[in-house]
């Protein structure tokens, strides 16, 4: 079994930063495809970045193309997302997750989400 824990959420202003991290435990970074969700009050769940180390490819949301950016430590099996220029719609639960790729990003569900992180709340303020 995978243990995805998420850290790096706060409160900040708009067009400030902020990293998530997800440190997996249970599996290493080649066996699954790790991303990015996140849901916001009365809103779909939203599939916003993901990383697979196997295949080499990445997946960036149209929303967050050319703010945010992932990356990965394979040493410490982590993945970070880097989020630049937030905005006040950016502000959501975000859960890290685990998949075998990340051609479900695309589709936008999460069918093949096999673990999910506890989540950590983003909020951007205007």
């Amino acid at each position: 079994e995978v243990q995805l824990v998420e850290s790096g959420g706060g409160l900040v202003q708009a067009g400030g930063s902020l990293r998530l991290s997800c440190k997996a435990s249970g599996s290493t970074l080649d066996d699954y495809a790790i991303g990015w969700y996140r849901q916001a009050p009365g809103k779909e769940r939203e599939g916003v970045s993901c990383i697979s180390r196997s295949q080499g490819t990445t997946y960036y949301g149209d929303s967050v193309k050319g703010r945010f950016t992932i990356a990965s430590d394979n040493a410490d099996n982590t993945v970070f997302l880097q989020m630049n220029s937030l905005k006040p719609e950016d502000t959501a639960v975000y859960y890290c997750a685990a998949s075998i790729t990340c051609l479900t990003y695309y589709s936008g569900g999460a069918e093949s989400v096999y673990y999910w992180g506890q989540g950590t709340q983003v909020t951007v303020s205007s």
